[in-house]
């Protein structure tokens, strides 16, 4: 059986509930009241009993506030999700976005994002959901368009004529 890990000699019993009083993350708040258990003389399974965890995590617990003090207590941001796509590939969208579709090669006329997540698992065997390839687009600062349709018969003397006969208010 291994030997506990002491705690830092820097802070006292006191200064922890202080700390945890006045700290506005409650996950920090219930560790530091569990290490002040410690200091009071309590064991590591009294500390993990009012923490509501392990022994093992408790154990966590002081080495993360040996090593980084009350800041150590506070938990991080996951990491998250790495990125589907890397910088050369973003570039490779940007650019055919900006060259535009041509109907004889791509096959559509317009891009939309289902078509560009096809392209770009056609070119880098990269899946992407529509959602996702919309959401890369506006982090590369193009925005979603539509141009607005018209007739294919519209005559635009006609249209002069109407303007004129009703003149905006």
């Amino acid at each position: 059986m291994s030997a506990a890990v002491p705690l830092c000699e820097d802070f006292n019993a006191d200064a922890l509930r202080h700390l945890a009083k006045t700290s506005r993350d409650a996950g920090q708040s219930r560790r530091l009241l569990a290490l002040a258990t410690i200091y009071d003389g309590g064991n590591r399974t009294d500390a993990a009993r009012i923490g509501a965890v392990g022994l093992q995590t408790v154990r966590d617990w002081v080495l993360a506030f040996n090593a980084d003090g009350p800041v150590g207590l506070i938990d991080g941001k996951a990491p998250g999700q790495w990125p589907k796509l890397n910088d050369d590939q973003r570039r490779a969208l940007a650019a055919i976005v900006e060259r535009g579709p041509d109907p004889d090669q791509d096959g559509v006329v317009r891009w939309r994002r289902t078509d560009l997540a096809a392209w770009l698992h056609a070119r880098f065997r990269v899946s992407l959901d529509e959602t996702t390839v919309g959401r890369e687009l506006r982090k590369l600062g193009f925005a979603k368009l539509s141009a607005r349709p018209r007739h294919y018969a519209q005559d635009p003397a006609a249209l002069a004529v109407f303007k004129k006969a009703c003149p905006p208010r």
